[in-house]
């Protein structure tokens, strides 16, 4: 693990996901997971939107996928960083500043998304427990995030 203050492990009920955040990217939307994560937001939340050969979104606490933190929206930090499997990036609706809580993990490459959506991160280990996420818009039974941390807490 590389910086275990830039690494986010995402304990799923599919298996364990490590994420290596990306500062020099989205300084912003970075700070933001790692607050959240530090409170205990995204325990227990679902991934309430799981389209196969494309991504996986979660982080709505209210599982609708209309949902955010009571934190204020974050403004767009949008990079050439191209939009392929394993980068995690944030949800947002059709205004480019509303980034709140909800992110999505790319399960294969969406390079239609850059420029467009803040990538905060990469997976670099336990792709396999993101793909392992039941399927569904919403999935009938969604897999959930048991605990997100920041690796220099665990």
């Amino acid at each position: 693990m590389a910086d275990p203050e830039n690494t986010l492990i995402l304990t799923l009920d599919t298996g364990t996901v490590t994420i290596d955040l990306r500062p020099d990217l989205a300084p912003g939307h970075v700070a933001r997971i790692k607050e959240l994560a530090r409170e205990g937001f995204y325990d227990g939340v679902v991934f309430h939107r799981v389209i196969p050969g494309f991504m996986a979104q979660g982080g709505d606490p209210t599982g609708t996928g209309r949902g955010g933190s009571k934190k204020p929206n974050l403004k767009a930090e949008f990079s050439k960083e191209p939009h392929v499997r394993g980068v995690c990036s944030m949800a947002r609706t059709n205004m480019p500043d509303t980034a709140n809580s909800q992110f999505f993990i790319c399960l294969d490459d969406a390079t239609f998304l850059d420029n467009q959506y803040t990538a905060w991160g990469v997976v670099t280990d336990g792709m396999e427990a993101v793909d392992a996420l039941p399927k569904g818009e919403p999935p009938r039974a969604p897999g959930k995030i048991l605990s997100a941390k920041v690796a220099a807490d665990a």
